[in-house]
């Protein structure tokens, strides 16, 4: 047994050693509704519309639209309600955020050769804060049935407990870390003193109702600069590239707690556990967008739009901690604390988004409104983790193949105008990216808003709701069970825009 042990190892050790999981591909790889008010009123259904800077994410012909050079800036204030039930027990979180979510400004030049079909030429440059990470979820409840400690197990279970008497949490891969930091906590036992003993026991009684809580608290940001150029064929005709820049600050604290009421004996067995966990993701990535928008009629509008995958250079910080509380009848409590207090620096690695294509229509009722309408297909089991040659990587990416699905995505969005004041409103619902759907859930998004016009100056406001369901297990492996989450987002935006 081991009792009152410190692990005093300050400092970062690097590994080549992964940690990465399809969260964490998704994380980078799905969209939010994020942008100038006007655009989220709409449900961000602009891809054949453009006039917007927000409409440049869906279709980088947009700017072509545009008749007057613009300055826009968004803020925007976040606010998301989860609601977990996990065994039967309901518990609430919510989170709240303020943020700049838009900036940016176009240039618009006209071509003042009159014999020219190509009309103007556009550039434009904008920045948006395309995924905001602040969250925080609390999950409570009594399960019936597992332990963390299979967590553990799942890990240490093939790992010779030479390696865990005589080695140094730092110089381990992560998989036998998670068995160093249980054996150091007296979590688990091994079933012989033999050196090459490879098998475990947990010291966490068996019988069932274990109360366990789960807090998991998130921040950062995803952020995209985008510079565009577009051009006008007899304002027939809109074609534009976007070249963007992405970077990504993310930082994840989870925290998770147990306890058990087994009648206690001679023996010390674990009463009470908490394992803490920092994961710090940060690093870069680029991406391109096409797209296309043709002027039918001068009513009808139709837009088609190509976004690439973003190809992201990540880097990934760990650090851990687990504490227990041991217990006997006989015998006062003992706590055993395995805190290494290393930050393991990992290899970094590369990550490939899947690409989206976006098709749109858009009716325009002369000046009075307007019902706009995008659907966009993107194949989630396309995500992959560089470089593929790695096994780790090559099982991750085939998991995902697997278990990942191809999704599609609707926007409808619609404008009416009462001289100054503008009306909008929108809808928004996208496919679970994963195939059973349950895993996480289909989203659907309300939203609405209005506008005003003071000449050079206008000012947007808009709501945006939606609500998503997902079903994820605390761990990924050994000890998958986890609770049911309803996830609300309620966002409120306000846009200043300023003719130049």
């Amino acid at each position: 047994m081991k009792k009152y042990l410190f692990i005093l190892i300050v400092g970062l050790t690097f590994s080549t050693v992964k940690s990465q999981e399809v969260t964490d591909a998704l994380r980078y790889s799905q969209d939010n509704l994020n942008g100038t008010a006007r655009f989220r009123a709409m449900g961000g259904a602009f891809g054949a519309l453009g006039g917007d800077l927000s409409s440049l994410n869906v279709n980088p012909a947009g700017s072509a639209v545009f008749i007057n050079n613009e300055v826009t800036v968004t803020l925007s204030n976040n606010n998301i309600k989860n609601n977990s039930n996990y065994f039967g027990t309901t518990a609430t979180d919510n989170s709240n955020s303020f943020d700049l979510n838009q900036a940016g400004g176009i240039f618009v030049f006209n071509n003042q050769n009159p014999s020219s079909d190509w009309r103007k030429f556009s550039v434009a440059v904008n920045y948006e804060n395309t995924n905001n990470f602040n969250n925080s979820i609390f999950s409570a409840g009594t399960n019936p049935n597992n332990s963390v400690d299979g967590y553990f197990l799942n890990y240490a279970n093939g790992v010779p407990l030479s390696t865990l008497e005589n080695s140094s949490y730092g110089s381990l891969n992560n998989g036998a870390q998670q068995a160093f930091l249980a054996y150091n906590a007296y979590i688990i036992n091994p079933l012989s003193n033999d050196p090459n003993n490879t098998a475990y026991s947990s010291n966490v009684p068996g019988g069932g109702n274990y109360y366990q809580e789960n807090s998991i608290t998130t921040e950062g940001y995803n952020g995209k600069l985008s510079f565009n150029a577009a051009t006008s064929y007899k304002d027939k005709l809109y074609i534009g590239i976007n070249l963007n820049s992405h970077f990504t600050d993310f930082r994840k604290y989870s925290s998770f707690y147990e306890d058990n009421n087994a009648p206690l004996t001679p023996d010390y067995t674990v009463s009470k556990l908490r394992f803490d966990n920092d994961l710090y993701t940060y690093g870069t990535g680029f991406s391109f967008q096409l797209g296309a928008i043709a002027k039918v009629t001068n009513e009808m509008r139709l837009g088609l739009a190509y976004e690439s995958s973003t190809w992201y250079h990540l880097s990934d910080e760990l650090s851990q901690k687990l504490v227990s509380v041991s217990s006997s009848s006989t015998a006062d409590d003992i706590n055993d604390v395995s805190d290494p207090r290393i930050t393991n620096v990992y290899a970094p690695y590369k990550l490939q988004t899947p690409s989206k294509l976006t098709g749109s229509f858009a009716y325009v009722f002369g000046t009075t409104g307007l019902i706009s309408i995008d659907y966009a297909i993107k194949d989630y089991s396309k995500t992959k983790f560089k470089p593929e040659s790695d096994l780790y990587y090559n099982g991750l990416n085939n998991y995902m193949i697997n278990t990942l699905d191809n999704t599609g995505e609707l926007r409808i969005g619609a404008e009416y105008k009462i001289e100054k004041l503008s009306l909008r409103a929108g809808y928004r619902f996208e496919q679970s990216p994963y195939k059973n759907k349950t895993t996480v859930g289909d989203l659907t998004g309300y939203s609405g808003g209005l506008g005003y016009n003071f000449g050079s100056t206008k000012v947007d406001l808009s709501y945006a709701y939606a609500k998503r369901d997902s079903q994820q297990g605390f761990f990924a492996q050994g000890f998958t069970d986890g609770p049911t989450i309803n996830t609300i987002t309620n966002n409120v935006a306000l846009t200043l825009l300023f003719e130049l």
